[in-house]
């Protein structure tokens, strides 16, 4: 039989600390998830969940847990509270990103693919990220006139 976890006593090394004192709990990576991640992110009031960027392979769900906070996708800004939620499908440049604008710990359920060559967009820095490699470059960056052609 699996192991089974609770949120309230996470192993250490399935939970991460990140700015603010925002963290994020690895539930799918802990239970041995393969095809889809499972994440609890935990946001403090003045926080942000990540920084705006979209998925070009990754598709995502998010569900409020608790607390409120503002939704900001594609350029718009949408308040959010306990029980609501939304997807967001992969490859459609949906820009996406939590901030916490109320006064207590803001929960969120984050499911999502596991995705091989999935490149992150963060349009506020005009940077790409080659997930899983460490790679990341600004569009203006891009070679022009480049061919793959080996002949030319």
């Amino acid at each position: 039989m699996r192991k089974v976890f609770n949120t309230e006593a996470m192993p250490l090394e399935f939970t991460e600390s990140y700015g603010k004192n925002a963290t994020t709990l690895y539930l799918g990576e802990a239970a041995g998830s393969e095809k889809i991640y499972v994440n609890i992110d935990r946001i403090p009031p003045g926080a942000k969940s990540a920084k705006y960027h979209s998925h070009s392979r990754q598709e995502e769900f998010f569900m409020i847990l608790s607390g409120t906070g503002t939704l900001r996708m594609n350029g718009e800004e949408r308040a959010v509270k306990k029980g609501d939620f939304v997807s967001k499908p992969a490859g459609k440049d949906i820009a996406h990103q939590f901030i916490n604008t109320g006064e207590e710990m803001l929960e969120i359920l984050d499911v999502g693919t596991n995705e091989q060559g999935d490149i992150a967009y963060y349009p506020d820095e005009n940077v790409y990220l080659v997930r899983g490699t460490g790679i990341a470059f600004q569009k203006d960056q891009a070679l022009k006139n480049w061919d793959s052609a080996p002949n030319e």
